[in-house]
This record gives C-alpha cells, sequence and structure tokens, in this order.
C-alpha cells in the first residue's frame, strides 16, 4: 500500500517546514534513508531522508512552506493510486495535500426551485469557473495580477506556477494612449503651462517586499516572547582591556590558534559562571533551574537572521579549544547546515558586536536563560591610572538579566567577577 510521507519536526522550535527542493523527480526509485529533498527549518537547511523503499510516486508540494504533519508526498509501488493514499490521509492531516490539489473558484449556482430553469445557464456557471492553485493565486495576489487574465497550461487549463511566473518576467505590454484631439486655432493667446511639481522617481512609492523566513518567524515569535514575558533589567560595566590585549599579543605569536577577543569573552564568562551559578540559571514558570555545566551560546549573524551554537562545557575547554570549536559552529551557521543538537542546551549566552564598531547595546535574553551578556567594542580612551591620566583600552559589556531569577546584587557580583578576570587574564589559563 502507498505511503504518505508528512512533513516532521526537525527542530524543538520548528512549526512549519520550507521545501526548497526536490532531488528526486517522480517516478523515481528511492531506497529508505535515501535523502529526497531539502527543507528549510527556522534554524538551517536539512535533508529530508525516506522512511520507506519504493516509487516516488506524487510530490504534493513542490516548494514552499508545509505545517508539521502535512502531506508532501507518496511513495509507493509503480502504477499504485496515489490519490487514495492522499484521501485517507487527509483526516488527520489536510494542509499539505489541499496546498496543490487543484483549487476551483465557483460563480454562485442558481437555487433550485421547482420551476424550470433554461438549459444555458449550467453551461454558463460552468465557463465562469477559474482553476488555478493556491501557489499561483498567492503569487498573482503578490504581483498585484489579476489571475483571471492568465492563460493556464496545466491540466484542462489550470492555472499554475510556471504561469504566473512566465507572466511576471514577460509582461504585456501596456496599449497606446489615444492621441488627445487638436483643439481649433483661436486668435486667444494661449495660456502659460501648469507648473507641474518635481517629484522624486516619477511619484511612485520605491519598496520591495520580500517573504518572512522560518528562521525570522521563529527569532519575531522566541525574542517577542522573551521580551514581553521576561522582565528585563540591564547591567553595564567598563573592563579595562590592556592586559587583554597584551596577553592575546603574546599567544598569538607562540599557538597556532588565532585567539580572538571574543574567544577571551567567552572563557572568563564561564569562569565567572562557575563562581555565581545562579546566573546560569532558567525560568522553568513552576520553578528556577540552577545549571551545573555550563553551556555558551555564541550569537552568529548569518543573512536571514541570527544563529546560536553552543560551547558545551566551555568551562573545561582552553582557549585554543574555544577558538576551533567557534570557528566550525560560526561556518556551519553561515553555510546554514548547523544542526539542531548544535543549537540546543544553552545555559547563557553573548552577543558580541564589538567587530562591527558599536561600543555599547543592550541584548534581548535568549530562552531558556536567564541572562544574556552583550559585548562591545575595544576603544581606546583617557583613563586615570595611579593619579594620572593615560590611555586605555576599555570595553563596555551590558548585562540583561531576567528579574525573576536574578536580582541587582547577584547580576552586579557576576560583572566584577568577570571584569577582574579579564583584567587580569592570566587566570584563564590557569
Amino acid at each position: 500500500m502507498a505511503e504518505v510521507i508528512r512533513m516532521p519536526r526537525m527542530s524543538d522550535t520548528m512549526e512549519e517546514g520550507n521545501i526548497v527542493g526536490w532531488l528526486k523527480e517522480e517516478g523515481e526509485v528511492i531506497e529508505a534513508g535515501e535523502t529526497i529533498a531539502e527543507v528549510e527549518t527556522d534554524k538551517a537547511t536539512m535533508e529530508l531522508d525516506s522512511f520507506v523503499d519504493g516509487v516516488l510516486l506524487h510530490i504534493a508540494v513542490k516548494e514552499g512552506p508545509v505545517p508539521i504533519d502535512g502531506v508532501i508526498a507518496v511513495v509507493g509501488e509503480k502504477g499504485e493510486d496515489w490519490q487514495a493514499a492522499i484521501t485517507a490521509a487527509s483526516g488527520s492531516s489536510n494542509g499539505a495535500a489541499e496546498a496543490e490539489a487543484p483549487s476551483t473558484e465557483e460563480a454562485p449556482k442558481p437555487a433550485e426551485t421547482a420551476a424550470p430553469t433554461p438549459a444555458a445557464s449550467a453551461p454558463a456557471a460552468e465557463d465562469k469557473r477559474l482553476k488555478a492553485s493556491p501557489l499561483a493565486k498567492s503569487m498573482a495576489k503578490e504581483a498585484g495580477i489579476d489571475i483571471s487574465t492568465i492563460q493556464g497550461s496545466g491540466d484542462q487549463g489550470r492555472i499554475v506556477k510556471k504561469d504566473v511566473e512566465a507572466l511576471i518576467a514577460n509582461p504585456p505590454a501596456a496599449p497606446a494612449p489615444a492621441p488627445a484631439a487638436t483643439p481649433a486655432p483661436t486668435q486667444e493667446k494661449a495660456a502659460p503651462p501648469p507648473v507641474v511639481p518635481f517629484t522624486f522617481g516619477g511619484g511612485e512609492a520605491n519598496y520591495e517586499d520580500k517573504p518572512v523566513s522560518q528562521m525570522r518567524k521563529t527569532i519575531a515569535r522566541r525574542l517577542g516572547e522573551s521580551k514581553f514575558t521576561a522582565p528585563h533589567f540591564y547591567l553595564t560595566i567598563d573592563v579595562n582591556m590592556d592586559k587583554a590585549v597584551q596577553l592575546r599579543k603574546r599567544l598569538k605569536e607562540v599557538s597556532p590558534a588565532k585567539v580572538s577577543f571574543n574567544d577571551l569573552v567567552i572563557k572568563a564568562a564561564a569562569a565567572a559562571l562557575r563562581e555565581h551559578p545562579g546566573i546560569n540559571s532558567s525560568w522553568l514558570g513552576d520553578s528556577i533551574r540552577t545549571n551545573h555545566d555550563i553551556h555558551i551560546g555564541v550569537a552568529v549573524a548569518v543573512p536571514d537572521g541570527l544563529l546560536v551554537p553552543v560551547i558545551r562545557y566551555a568551562n573545561m575547554k582552553t582557549l585554543s579549544q574555544i577558538n576551533s570549536e567557534v570557528r566550525h559552529l560560526a561556518g556551519k551557521a553561515k553555510d546554514k547546515k548547523l544542526q539542531p543538537a548544535e543549537m540546543q542546551g544553552n545555559t547563557f549566552t553573548i552577543s558580541n558586536l564589538g567587530m562591527f564598531g558599536i561600543e555599547e547595546f543592550t541584548a534581548i535574553i535568549n530562552p531558556p536563560d536567564a541572562c544574556i551578556l552583550a559585548v562591545g567594542s575595544i576603544v581606546q580612551k583617557p583613563i586615570v591610572k595611579n593619579g594620572e591620566i593615560v590611555v586605555g583600552n576599555m570595553m563596555k559589556v551590558t548585562l540583561s538579566c531576567d528579574h525573576r531569577v536574578v536580582d541587582g546584587a547577584s547580576g552586579a557580583q557576576f560583572l566584577q567577577t568577570f571584569q577582574e578576570i579579564l583584567e587580569d587574564p592570566i587566570r584563564l589559563l590557569v
């Protein structure tokens, strides 16, 4: 019997998957465990594997979003009735099946009465039917196209995606305006031409709308929940990075790993969390979880938004190990190859915008963490040292705290320890 393939839940926060493309075509033989499509989740683009052997009888959704458990394909024996399989599956989940099933918009039919109706009325109503896939309708609506003007190339004249794309790529030429009638000459003095105000861009709005990616949807939802559910408060402190600058210079001379300031920040935060476990906590509603392991999430900017790979057991790793792991995970994040397990289990998060020249900012807490550390750039500025004004390498850091878990004094004590470690970074090597 034909097997229906549904959209699986590929991450803990995934609500729908976006099919990017199929690696197999209808009619091809596939094996269990073989990759058949690529799916964009809220965190990465992942491979979708078949769980059965057989022939790919039908692809229900060629591309686009599909809710969790929605039907996306049917696999079975050659010649088997895939429509029956979809019909049987529609009772539990018909969202994806409807996405590709032919849809018709019918003109209202005349009500049935005892009086006879003209024989031509039924064909007339039939002629008004518009056959188009939901995806084609959506694309036409977004492009501002009257879909009834499109000639369909699908079965029985059905309008499909490629028909809309073809019209968008080659829009029909606008009809030339009819020439205005020339008035008969008169002896009266011609009126001066009207003053036309100057406008930029022809006076038309200039913008571009892009569909929201799965990643951006999840960022909006999760951070919105965090910002408006967790009562945030913020603590900022200046860190003198003079000795950290000297240590990094020395490490570059003796170590093959190019240790960054971000690596020093991660290691210092892990050491401070070990002394202040209350900061390494999570709000669970009915309880507060104090985490004994230190897993630090590192925010990485990607074209679609933000990913947070996790450095597990950060307090137990050397600077060179942290450097290697951050580089590896950041590379996977930018290639959208991070796996869900590599973005889960964080107990504390660091967001560093120093490399972009940002001196100070506040960050929204990354659930389920109770705190997030926002790190600014290292700036040379005058400071007072031993009674004299000298140039110091200063870095501002701001700790965002969930007041349900962390109090002001606890956050301040953590920042003091963090500051002391970076201002005497030899402690990181012990």
